[in-house]
């Protein structure tokens, strides 16, 4: 029997290669994506940067791939995109793992703050991340290793800052728009296997639809880890990408 595909699709900073996530989930070939406006595809533009154009690139993607029948794992702004991708061609899918995307525009704490700021501003304060990647991490609660600093690094380094705040606006404008949470209502009727993971520190504050934690097949939280849980405990958070496939 055929290792099922995982397409694994980053937030609003990507991408999530950088922890090699293909080499640590041996049950399934892993691919993790760059969208338009990051990494290798950081010179597409137009339409393509929004939540519906990541989508639809997705689609896209998985259609030039043959169409195979594939999971979906979307983190932060990713999990919109991914529930967005699912909406668009549910044939193409066969479950569903959101890591802490965003469902509303409360979910969008740093994405409000960003689109908040003038461009010359923000371009000012990331270019300010990305030469002092400790500091970053330390804002997010996650102890500056040697390794995660290489990470952060890389992280920051994939996208420029216009990317960044041109998604962030994107995010609050679209998930506060009556169409999205209509678009994870559909997919959740499809009844497609849909699994939710957390970081324990930060699941509090993930403000889960009641519909949707009622139709998840399982809700797991990383043990003392925040929202970037990947980064902090990569091998932790690939067993549990692992236990929602097996399931």
């Amino acid at each position: 029997m055929s290792k099922p595909v995982v397409l694994m699709v980053h937030g609003l900073v990507g991408s999530l290669e950088y922890f090699d996530p293909a080499s640590r989930i041996g049950c399934a070939r892993v691919h993790a994506c760059d969208l338009p406006g990051y990494g290798a595809l950081r010179g597409a533009g137009g339409g393509v940067l929004s939540l519906r154009g990541h989508a639809a690139h997705i689609v896209a993607l998985l259609r030039s791939l043959g169409r195979p029948e594939a999971w979906i794992l979307g983190h932060s702004m990713g999990g919109a995109t991914a529930m967005l991708a699912v909406d668009q061609a549910p044939e193409l899918f066969t479950g569903i793992i959101n890591v802490e995307g965003n469902f509303t525009p409360e979910d969008a704490f740093w994405s409000r703050q960003i689109a908040d700021l003038p461009p010359e501003q923000w371009a000012g304060e990331y270019h300010r991340m990305e030469a002092a990647p400790e500091a970053w991490l330390t804002r997010w609660g996650v102890e500056p290793t040697p390794v995660r600093v290489e990470w952060a690094e890389r992280i920051l380094r994939n996208q420029p800052a216009e990317t960044v705040a041109t998604m962030a606006r994107a995010i609050v404008k679209e998930t506060a728009e009556p169409g999205f949470p209509e678009a994870v209502r559909r997919v959740v009727a499809r009844g497609l296997p849909l699994h939710l993971i957390a970081g324990q520190r930060s699941g509090g504050n993930w403000n889960v639809p009641g519909f949707v934690r009622e139709a998840a097949a399982s809700y797991a939280e990383q043990p003392g880890a925040g929202h970037l849980m990947m980064l902090e405990d990569p091998a932790e958070f690939c067993r549990l990408v692992d236990a929602c496939l097996s399931a």
